[in-house]
């Protein structure tokens, strides 16, 4: 079921101030953009309703099909290293509840984000519409191979876990731009970055991180974690 509107607007900002006060700011994320897009966001919209009450707390919680709304740090985090400045078109694999794509819509010109499941797309859509975001376009299908008629990007994220950097991501980085993904399997993942520099990429490992793993044709098989080149 589709979040919907809560009558506890008045707490939730206190709680959502207290988020981006104690979750954001003293764990280094730094980006006072970012962390005005998270105070700005209604988190709890994009929660079901069952799960709304922890809607504000650093913790991930799932939206169903299997899939989770990350927690608020590590979507600062990951927005953070996209080093955004307002002018970039970007893509987001795995819409999810469709959180990330809100944050991104307040911090890009034009965001494409790619859903496999048609009920989580079809939900994240009528909440980002709901909240005026009319530079977020939600797109169902095969993330995993990217959005190429939108490409060149000059950021994409991934929210899900793939065995290696995409090369179809990859090859819609615009020059200079940035891919934030998780890579790894079931039993352990780091984030990486990489940027793209000519017909060069630049790979950065960060942090372990734990997410649901990306499936589709260049991520995981859909049964178990298999993967086959």
């Amino acid at each position: 079921m589709c979040a919907s509107e809560d009558k506890r607007d008045a707490q939730y900002r206190i709680e959502r101030l207290r988020m981006v006060e104690e979750q954001l700011r003293h764990r280094h994320i730094i980006d006072e953009r970012v962390l005005n897009a998270m105070l700005t966001i209604p988190r709890h919209l994009f929660v079901p309703q069952e799960h709304r009450h922890l809607a504000y707390v650093d913790a991930p919680l799932p939206i169903g099909h299997g899939q989770t709304i990350s927690q608020p740090y590590i979507v600062a985090l990951m927005t953070q290293l996209l080093m955004l400045q307002g002018s970039e078109k970007v893509l987001e694999v795995g819409t999810g509840s469709g959180y990330q794509a809100a944050i991104l819509g307040l911090l890009a010109k034009e965001v494409h984000t790619i859903e496999r499941h048609t009920e989580l797309a079809a939900c994240a859509e009528t909440v980002l519409q709901s909240l005026n975001l009319s530079n977020v376009h939600v797109h169902v299908g095969d993330g995993s191979i990217g959005l190429k008629g939108f490409a060149p990007f000059q950021a994409i994220l991934v929210t899900a876990a793939a065995p290696e950097a995409p090369k179809p991501l990859l090859e819609q980085l615009d020059q200079d731009g940035r891919l934030v993904i998780p890579v790894g399997g079931q039993w352990g993942q780091n984030l990486e970055r990489w940027t793209r520099h000519g017909s060069r990429f630049d790979q950065e490992v960060l942090v372990p991180v734990a997410f649901v793993p990306l499936r589709g044709e260049a991520g995981w098989k859909t049964d178990g974690w298999n993967w086959e080149t």
